[in-house]
């Protein structure tokens, strides 16, 4: 499918879209990285955002005109920590922030979205649920483990405590609020062998949707 052809409503078509989720430390991208590996595009809202973000980025004027110049860097760029201090402990000003954010994000992924050939695209989008974006996917794919597992996978690869994990795990959907809007779940307890064959067996179901779609 390609970006010209367009359906019966008029609007242009898109090739069949998953859309990748889990809180932090559950492994999604691991996941993302074996669709991958098989040759499937993953279009990474974290990357976007990074992007967006980064020295010339197109929100570094909007987030600096709501929360000052004190959240740009020398280089800059955005200065992650001191943005963090603002909105971490103030519900309204992440609010403020996500409004500037996320409507450029979804853009974006659309875009990149509308113009892959296909057959299947995935979209890594952290904070899915939490943002209603459960709409730009034909399916919604949870990595899921236990609250415990994904501390101390945070824990071992970052300098986070275990207490300001579990802020960022309480600042998040809730695991049965992200398993209620799954269409597919992947129960991450193990390690990285044991989530090739889950990953390749999926990759033969999208396959088979998207073909039949």
């Amino acid at each position: 499918m390609t970006p010209q052809q367009r359906n019966d409503s008029g609007r242009v078509a898109r090739p069949f879209a998953v859309a990748l989720t889990g809180g932090i430390g559950s492994g999604k991208s691991a996941v993302a990285e074996l669709f991958s590996a098989l040759g499937v595009t993953v279009i990474d809202a974290d990357a976007i955002s990074h992007a967006l973000t980064a020295p010339g980025g197109a929100a570094l004027g909007p987030i600096a005109e709501t929360f000052g110049k004190k959240v740009i860097s020398a280089d800059g760029g955005l200065d992650r920590a001191a943005l963090r201090e603002q909105v971490f402990a103030d519900p309204a000003a992440r609010r403020r922030l996500e409004g500037i954010l996320h409507p450029m994000i979804r853009a974006r992924m659309q875009a990149e979205l509308a113009a892959d050939p296909g057959p299947y695209v995935v979209l890594a989008i952290p904070l899915l649920v939490e943002t209603g974006q459960t709409d730009m996917a034909d399916r919604v794919l949870v990595v899921d483990a236990p609250e415990t597992v994904c501390i101390e996978r945070v824990r071992r690869r970052s300098a986070l405590t275990p207490e300001q994990v579990r802020r960022i795990i309480a600042s998040q959907a809730s695991r049965a609020e992200r398993l209620a809007a799954a269409d597919d779940v992947i129960e991450n307890t193990g390690d990285l062998a044991d989530l090739a064959p889950e990953v390749q067996a999926l990759h033969k179901r999208y396959l088979s949707l998207a073909a039949n779609g």
